[in-house]
């Protein structure tokens, strides 16, 4: 369940080192050995873009850095480390998306990247997340390209 601080919307979260989840498919890993974390308020920033891990939870997952990647914040513009591919799960839809780095002292943020990828919105007068109204609350995709 979602809840609602300071006009911040919480939601737990699971994320899940994609790696190990390939390596567990193929056989190579248990299913207990994919490292794996439970976030239980990880924060909704859609002035945010990316899902932004605090260092100490990148490293728990075993990522890998790919690349530096200029960032603007609030404090200005910084370098920041962009991380491999997870799996984050928020109420039962999944996605793949990969991780900005941020400091230790931040929570883990959901940014619109992922919304999007979940097809999650805020409701601000519930102070929850809903599926998109456009798409009657269930998770779609949308493409304006013939499909066969």
């Amino acid at each position: 369940m979602e809840n609602m601080v300071m006009g911040k919307v919480l939601v737990p979260a699971k994320i899940e080192n994609l790696h190990d989840l390939f390596k567990a498919e193929q056989g190579i890993l248990q299913a207990d050995q994919v490292r794996s974390i439970q976030v239980p308020d990880a924060m909704v920033d859609t002035g945010a873009m990316m899902l932004s891990l605090p260092k100490r939870l990148i490293e728990q997952l075993g990522l890998q850095r790919l690349r530096t990647r200029r960032v603007r914040t609030s404090a200005g513009i910084v370098d920041t480390g962009m991380y491999e591919t997870v799996r984050l799960t928020i109420q039962g839809r999944d996605c793949i998306v990969d991780v900005l780095e941020v400091p230790n002292d931040c929570p883990v943020l959901i940014g619109q990247v992922p919304l999007e990828l979940l097809d999650w919105v805020v409701d601000p007068v519930g102070g929850k997340l809903i599926g998109n109204p456009d798409h009657g609350g269930e998770h779609m995709i949308d493409s304006f390209v013939a499909l066969p």
